[in-house]
This record gives C-alpha cells, sequence and structure tokens, in this order.
C-alpha cells in the first residue's frame, strides 16, 4: 500500500469524534485507507457494496448495527442514508 498523508489526520481526527466522513474522488485509496485502519485498529468493516448488508441497512438499520457493531467503518454509506439517523442515535 502507498502510504497516505490523509492517514495521520484520519487517526488523529477519529480519536477526537466519535463519527467521521471520508469523501474524495474516485479510485484515490480511500477504501483502502478504511480497511487498513481496520485491520490494525481492531474495527468492523462493512462495505454496502455487498447487497445484503446494503438490504440489511436499507431495512433495518437497528438489526445491521446489531450485526455490524461500532466501533465501524462502513464504504459506500451513501446506499443506505437510512443509518445516519440510527448513527446520531448511537
Amino acid at each position: 500500500m502507498i502510504p497516505r498523508t490523509l492517514e495521520h489526520h484520519v487517526r488523529r481526527i477519529s480519536e477526537a469524534f466519535r463519527g467521521l466522513l471520508l469523501t474524495g474522488p474516485r479510485q484515490v485509496g480511500k477504501t483502502t485507507l478504511l480497511k487498513k485502519m481496520a485491520e490494525s485498529e481492531s474495527r468492523n468493516y462493512v462495505s454496502l457494496d455487498d447487497r445484503q448488508a446494503r438490504h440489511l441497512a436499507k431495512t433495518d438499520p437497528r438489526c445491521f448495527f446489531q450485526a455490524y457493531p461500532p466501533p465501524l467503518l462502513i464504504d459506500e454509506i451513501q446506499y443506505a442514508p437510512e443509518l445516519f439517523s440510527n448513527i446520531k442515535m448511537i
């Protein structure tokens, strides 16, 4: 993996805040960075590119967070905006 300057900032911000939204152009390494952080920091990782995970997130957000408990990195969250109100509650 190519070291990313952003990694240090993402780690620091995620220590200070309970939620972080990482956005950017396609193909710049956002998913790779998230997966690396999930492995090194014992966080759960789920991608909503997975149709089953996406279906669960859209139809039963509470159950989604039981299946994927925090701390959690959610990739492609834009596919399930239903999760945002539940994230706020958590």
